[in-house]
């Protein structure tokens, strides 16, 4: 038996990254999976998106451990198309027991006082606004159906520091926190337990991009990839440059699991101990 055997897990940002190693995970435990991506660009975003081949390969991979899963196209910025989403796949499995509210973005790398009005609320749009999306419609439904469960957040190192050139996406990660703890406390007495992981630097698209590379090495014009995992490694205590999506699964796992049956409102870092400098 796996340990989620019986589940039905809602994901979003399921195309690639730390999603696609959730939704993957996930059913090799047993569990079913309802996942959603945007599978477009955002102009403001400063590296390229996920598309609909990679939401495929996400159904692949997840079919090819024996597992379920139903996928869409949908974005977390409109709540009608995560509820959407969502009720097409409890239609087909049932029910919803847990949430991974996944979904996220950057932001061009400027001072808050340069960013665009428009890259601003893209990043808190899809940070924080999608991500309460995602849980309110989930919850909604697990509340009227008297289904205990958990909900976990992908909020970041970001969620309680302040990292220069990232003020849309820090304000929308620290925002996230306090979504987090807020629910936590509602839905304390239904037994759904809310919390957060924190990962740091993580070994996706996400981190693989120019901009960053160039804040992180900012006195190098073309940083080699070696200058800039040097660099990277350097400002965490562990000395390393990043985790994988894998390295935060088994967080996210822990958190849904019975081994914490009574955790909640705690945010779990995953990040070779950044948050200690």
């Amino acid at each position: 038996m796996g340990m989620m055997d019986g589940k039905v897990v809602f994901i979003s940002g399921v195309a690639r990254g730390q999603g696609r190693s959730h939704a993957v995970r996930f059913a090799q435990e047993g569990a079913k999976i309802i996942g959603f991506d945007i599978c477009r660009q955002i102009d403001t975003t400063p590296f390229a998106m996920a598309t609909p081949d990679d939401l495929a390969e996400t159904v692949r991979q997840v079919r090819a451990t024996g597992g379920m899963i139903e996928a869409f196209e949908a974005d977390a910025r409109e709540f009608e198309q995560v509820e959407r989403a969502l009720v097409a796949g409890i239609t087909e499995f049932g029910r919803v027991d847990i949430v991974l509210a996944n979904a996220g973005i950057g932001q061009p790398y400027e001072p808050a006082w340069v960013i665009s009005d428009e890259a601003f609320r893209n990043v808190v749009d899809v940070n924080l606004v999608g991500a309460w999306h995602t849980a309110k419609a989930a919850v909604a439904h697990m509340t009227e159906h008297g289904h205990e469960g958990s909900v976990v957040f992908t909020g970041s190192g970001a969620s309680v520091k302040g990292l220069r050139h990232m003020a849309g996406y820090v304000a929308a990660k620290h925002g996230l926190i306090g979504l987090m703890r807020t629910m936590a406390y509602e839905l304390a007495p239904y037994r759904i337990r809310v919390n957060a992981v924190l990962p740091g630097n993580t070994n996706t698209p996400m981190f693989h991009n120019e901009g960053l590379r160039k804040l992180f090495v900012p006195n190098v014009d073309d940083p080699s990839d070696a200058q800039f995992l040097a660099r990277a490694a350097a400002q965490v205590p562990m000395q390393i440059p990043h985790v994988e999506a894998s390295d935060v699964t088994d967080a996210v796992m822990w958190l849904c699991s019975s081994a914490a049956r009574y955790v909640t409102g705690i945010e779990v870092p995953v990040d070779g101990g950044g948050l200690l400098t």
